[in-house]
């Protein structure tokens, strides 16, 4: 081979090489952020997980181990746990934070773990006075928060996964609703950018509409987000309810939030709130879109 087409052959090496980086270089910064880790039946597993805990009314044995074992959970996932303990209306408190660092939250993502006493709306009045199982209504947002533990990448903005007690016990003497997060928002000082609660999100039917109190830019966001997904079918931007849920002590205390709720679920505070009535697919779809919406609040 003369020097000529030597010196020809590595000027098109040369070529060929620029045109591989270029197009890796290309692909890498245009692409997509990938989400497949979060796992829906892992969440579903989960569910069913905490069901078999048995009720996890506050101050039974089912609460007690509920909390050691998203404890546990938590840091096998890497974050470090801390419990806010606080008494209201007489009851202990047990408000569940977990934070990749000890700097300050830019977003809040809840879910209420307690269940509830009574299932009052039970279509038996002979089970009025049994405990509600709380698949849906507790442990599928528990759920979602942990795969989101187990999955989010490292380096976004500074999150904490709060996991509130104290929930879903009003109406009934001596207690009311949402104990934990009006104790958390009392007792802990933050100045987050934006709280998320997710509340019932597991139905296999699911019709999620915009909750009117929540803050209107980042429902946008979160229901804009779903849609690119594919799951616009499931989170309905049409408004419906106005809920007193996790979210409203933040309102109330000029933080903006989020509540992320399927008020239609026909097995609320009833004993037929079991994992079947859970779906591994909708799990799947605010688990997702929670992943990719708080990725996006990292690269803004």
């Amino acid at each position: 081979m003369t020097k000529r087409a030597v010196s020809i052959y590595l000027i098109l090496i040369g070529i060929l090489l620029t045109l591989v980086i270029g197009w890796y270089t290309a692909s890498f910064l245009n692409r997509e952020p990938a989400s497949a880790s979060f796992d829906g039946s892992r969440a579903l597993a989960d569910v069913e997980t905490q069901v078999a805990f048995g009720p996890r009314t506050p101050g039974s044995e089912g609460h007690a181990q509920i909390r050691e074992w998203i404890r546990a959970e938590l840091e096998s996932a890497g974050w470090i746990v801390q419990v806010h303990e606080a008494e209201r209306l007489g009851h202990p408190i047990y408000n569940i934070i977990a934070k990749r660092s000890y700097e300050d939250t830019k977003v809040i993502i809840g879910a209420h773990y307690d269940t509830r006493f009574f299932a009052d709306n039970d279509p038996d009045p002979n089970k009025h006075t049994e405990p509600v199982p709380g698949a849906n209504d507790g442990a599928s947002g528990v759920s979602v928060l942990l795969e989101l533990a187990r999955t989010l990448p490292e380096d976004t903005v500074p999150v904490w996964l709060v996991f509130f007690d104290t929930e879903d016990n009003g109406r009934i003497e001596g207690w009311d609703w949402i104990l934990g997060s009006r104790a958390f928002t009392e007792d802990i000082f933050v100045e987050a950018e934006a709280v998320v609660i997710v509340d019932m999100i597991g139905d296999a039917d699911l019709n999620i509409h915009l909750e009117k109190n929540s803050n209107v830019e980042i429902r946008n966001q979160i229901w804009d987000t779903a849609a690119k997904l594919g799951f616009a079918d499931k989170f309905i931007k049409e408004e419906k309810y106005s809920m007193l849920d996790d979210h409203t002590p933040f309102l109330e205390a000029g933080i903006p939030a989020v509540d992320i709720i399927d008020f239609d679920y026909q097995y609320w505070h009833t004993t037929q709130d079991t994992p079947d009535k859970v779906s591994a697919e909708s799990l799947q779809a605010v688990g997702e879109t929670l992943w990719h919406w708080i990725v996006e609040q990292s690269i803004q």
